[in-house]
């Protein structure tokens, strides 16, 4: 089986010898399929690789004992019950923090539907309800998701490729660990490692991005996600990358960027949007565009619908691509 990825080109060899080409946008499973199970857990995974996405998404952050693991947030404590198995482990800060546990350690944690942590309720009130359906859902790491997309690509004759982000990486490194030094390695061990490999690697801080590129010497796809505030913590001025200056800059550096929706598009009532250059301007620069996220549960403020939604990013600002919580949804609307 091979693959080729060609801007927002999808060209995959089946098993059987047989060409299967699709010159769509690309369908990103933001955490997985998220919009049904619990975020970034294999179950979550295969349930997106079943409905149909060309890439999965993994967000990274490391465990204490160096462990790249699959979680959104730096943080435990929303999405799991480590409060209750490990109530003596917060911070001063009352957060909990993958950071200071062991991979073991965290595997020992039931992960639910995202919840608010001094609450309890639940972000989305109708996704998964793992308050009545607590299923065994787990924590897992890169390299045991990396071997689940791998085994499935194999068995169903796909090659869906993988999304990683490296979360955090100046926090990383103030704590004493360096994330990104340890991920690269892993990656390039499963085979992504060259921009012919199904693997786009994402990150918010720009500093590490150029690292990344140069310092530690990433020959692979690379997207500059991009906030919808100025400036990111990190001191990324995203307001900057964003002008036509900014982006051909950009462009010397990755291969595209991930910009939040409202940078594409906005509503000023349910028959007014305003497409913004944004797309356009990447384009010009050579660089592809995959916005985040589309949810049907949560629409853009004053968007009427996720049609709607659909039709402003593909077909009028032409992006790419795009994170989704609800990949079928995505996929069907860009079939009809």
């Amino acid at each position: 089986m091979k693959t080729i990825l060609m801007g927002l080109a999808v060209v995959t060899m089946l098993a059987g010898g047989g060409w299967a080409a699709e010159t769509r946008p690309l369908v990103i499973a933001h955490r997985g399929a998220s919009g049904y199970l619990p975020e970034h857990t294999l179950a979550s995974k295969a349930l997106a690789y079943g409905l149909g996405a060309d890439f999965l998404e993994q967000d990274l952050v490391l465990t204490k004992d160096d462990v790249p693991v699959v979680l959104h947030d730096i943080f435990v404590d929303t999405v799991s019950d480590v409060a209750k198995r490990f109530p003596e482990r917060k911070r001063a800060d009352g957060r909990y923090y993958a950071l200071d546990f062991t991979v073991a350690e965290l595997k020992q944690l039931r992960v639910a539907e995202r919840f608010t942590a001094k609450t309890g309720e639940a972000v989305f009130a109708q996704r998964y309800p793992s308050a009545v359906a607590p299923a065994e859902f787990r924590i897992s790491t890169l390299e045991e998701e990396l071997q689940l997309i791998q085994g499935l690509n194999r068995s169903m004759g796909r090659a869906v490729g993988i999304y990683p982000e490296i979360k955090q990486p100046k926090w990383h490194r103030e704590q004493g660990h360096d994330i990104s030094r340890i991920v690269l390695p892993i990656l390039a061990r499963y085979g992504y490692a060259t921009k012919q490999d199904a693997c786009f690697l994402q990150c918010f801080e720009l500093a590490e991005v150029k690292r990344i590129r140069g310092e530690l010497g990433w020959k692979g796809r690379m997207v500059m996600l991009i906030e919808a505030k100025a400036k990111g913590a990190d001191g990324t001025d995203y307001g900057a990358l964003c002008t036509e200056a900014g982006l051909r800059e950009l462009a010397t550096v990755v291969d595209g960027i991930g910009p939040s929706l409202g940078r594409i598009v906005t509503w000023a009532s349910a028959t007014e949007w305003k497409v913004t250059g944004l797309v356009q301007a990447a384009h010009a620069a050579g660089l592809v565009v995959h916005p985040y996220t589309v949810r049907v549960d949560e629409l853009p403020k004053g968007c009427p619908s996720a049609d709607a939604l659909h039709a402003a990013l593909f077909r009028e600002a032409k992006s790419d691509g795009v994170f989704t919580d609800f990949p079928d949804v995505t996929l069907a609307w860009l079939k009809r």
